[in-house]
């Protein structure tokens, strides 16, 4: 009998990790497509020249994401997985076409607020802990996150063209069309979901697993960073790098890339030689290092270049492993509302992260962003240092 490591995916593991990446790649795209341009097209509206108010719409996505994830977790504990992400999929589609038509930054946030409503995030990554064996869950998450990475790098070359061509109401509505695409994978490619074992008390016992609470406040900071750099940077690539907005992906697109081609070999390590823990609090040392290295040494493009790549190469080893950490160490019967309670951390990070960073952009400066963030990247390399490297259950 060939041993777990090495025993290869099957048909449709495969099929269930290509299908639920594209499902992801298929939201995350039209909110990617957003970002790059979201603040200057907002500028247009009424009260758009606030860039709290700016910092607000940007994270809005993330309030209400972060009070329906877990609701929709523990549904599709009870309800199943589909049915879940089906109706997740239609609000979604529908606060983007909301966005779309908004005539102001109130009616403008209503949109943002009602696409975060849409919260499938825990649903999706419990199906896909469902679909696959837990020797290769990480690989299915990092498929989950190189999607995510590689219609990234596509939205930041692709979203100032669009915004030329079609402007930011063109995109909202671009990315309501995309959803509903996400609805037919779901109901025709991805594979059916197993039955998941019922039991009381879920909620409790994850709220009470240490564990699991590290992971999650990893998550929240992981987030909250990642926003509040984007309420800066692509300000300091026109000021500081001289460069124009329409040729920012100059910078992304190699970014992302190069990120990958480290990314996926860490991954490797990380399952095959139970490195998991190393690979990950190594990633966290990253970021620390690219947000101190931002305030130190953040003018300038090639420093920006420099940072921006180190940084996705952190983002991308943590987006691929903590989500298969949780699944591993949660309770079989509450991995829905473990999954839940951890996509609810992380979206309180991408509201958090929007406003803050705005607000401290606005008043004391773009500098205190990356300080601000050195301080939460200190605070979680402590937090992580007391994490239990997980067992694979025999």
């Amino acid at each position: 009998m060939r041993s777990p490591i090495t025993d290869p995916m099957t048909r449709d593991e495969k099929r269930a990790g290509a299908s639920l990446a594209s499902i992801f790649a298929l939201r995350m795209l039209g909110l990617f497509l957003v970002m790059p341009v979201f603040a200057a097209g907002a500028g247009h509206l009424p009260g758009g020249d606030n860039l709290t108010l700016v910092g607000i719409a940007l994270g809005a996505y993330g309030l209400t994401q972060a009070v329906f994830q877990i609701p929709f977790g523990a549904a599709s504990d009870r309800f199943g997985r589909k049915p879940v992400i089906v109706f997740g999929l239609l609000l979604f589609a529908a606060g983007s076409m909301i966005a779309a038509v908004a005539p102001d930054m109130p009616t403008l946030i209503a949109g943002r607020v009602i696409q975060g409503a849409g919260a499938i995030s825990a649903a999706v990554t419990a199906l896909a802990a469902d679909l696959t064996r837990e020797q290769h869950r990480t690989k299915i998450m990092a498929m989950i996150g190189s999607s995510i990475g590689l219609v990234f790098a596509l939205s930041l070359v692709a979203a100032p063209l669009l915004y030329a061509a079609i402007g930011l109401s063109g995109i909202f509505w671009l990315t309501g069309l995309l959803a509903l695409a996400a609805i037919g994978l779901v109901l025709f490619i991805v594979p059916a979901a197993p039955p998941v074992p019922r039991a009381v008390g879920g909620f409790a016992i994850v709220l009470k697993d240490g564990q699991l609470m590290r992971l999650n406040f990893g998550v929240f900071v992981l987030h909250l960073m990642q926003t509040a750099m984007w309420v800066t940077l692509p300000t300091a690539l026109i000021t500081s790098a001289g460069l124009p907005m329409p040729e920012h992906w100059k910078v992304y697109l190699p970014a992302v890339l190069l990120s990958f081609v480290v990314m996926v070999p860490a991954v490797i390590v990380a399952e095959k030689r139970d490195a998991m823990k190393p690979i990950f609090i190594a990633a966290i040392a990253l970021l620390l290092l690219v947000q101190g290295g931002l305030y130190l040494f953040g003018a300038g493009l090639w420093p920006l270049a420099l940072w921006l790549t180190l940084f996705f190469v952190a983002f991308n080893v943590l987006e691929a492993t903590q989500p298969s950490w949780i699944s591993r160490i949660a309770p079989p019967h509450a991995k829905g509302t473990a999954l839940g309670i951890y996509n609810t951390l992380q979206s309180i990070g991408l509201f958090l992260g929007g406003a803050l960073g705005g607000w401290l952009a606005q008043h004391h400066g773009p500098g205190a962003v990356s300080l601000f963030c050195v301080g939460l990247a200190a605070a979680w390399l402590i937090s992580a240092a007391g994490l239990r490297a997980p067992q694979r259950r025999k």
